[in-house]
């Protein structure tokens, strides 16, 4: 199996699927031991939802092949999204 490490890490969309999962998985560690965390799972989960939702309202995880907020030249010239 071969992955693209450097760019599947710089992809804001992996962070988002790999930070949840991460935390879930501390979590049920932790739950399995007895041990109960200072913050709960679901406030942690809503303070990540919660920036995911900022960053959505502006723009930054629509295009992830693009670097920060604005579209590629290519990108601005699409009458319709590029198959």
């Amino acid at each position: 199996m071969k992955i693209n490490w450097k760019v599947r890490l710089r992809n804001p969309v992996f962070w988002m699927t790999f930070i949840p999962a991460i935390t879930a998985f501390v979590y049920s560690v932790l739950g399995l031991f007895g041990v109960v965390p200072r913050f709960t799972e679901d406030s942690v989960l809503n303070i990540g939802s919660t920036a995911v939702s900022a960053l959505t309202t502006i723009g930054v995880l629509v295009d992830p092949t693009t670097k920060g907020v604005c579209d590629s030249k290519e990108a601005l010239e699409y009458s319709c999204p590029k198959d």
